[in-house]
């Protein structure tokens, strides 16, 4: 009995390390979708040639291009009012 609890417990830490690292893998970025967002980060007003104000300029950067994409939705807005039946 004592060997059939050892051979369960040993099964379980294999196991749940091997489960939570195949839940963790993402696709790896490709270069061009590293150009992508670089392009997005610059024309935001990112220089990555001024590294003197290195994190304030690309957290800048990067919360205009998240304002941009989320302002640039389709469908028609949901913040008007409208009538009908008139």
């Amino acid at each position: 009995m004592k060997s059939i609890i050892k051979a369960a417990v040993v099964a379980a830490i294999i196991t749940i390390p091997a489960l939570s690292f195949a839940q963790s893998q993402e696709q790896p970025v490709t270069r061009a979708q590293v150009r992508a967002e670089l392009s997005q980060l610059r024309a935001a007003g990112y220089d990555p040639s001024d590294w003197m104000h290195y994190p304030e300029n690309i957290q800048a950067a990067e919360a205009k291009v998240a304002a941009d994409k989320a302002n640039t939705a389709y469908g028609p807005s949901t913040t008007g009012t409208s009538q009908s039946g008139q």
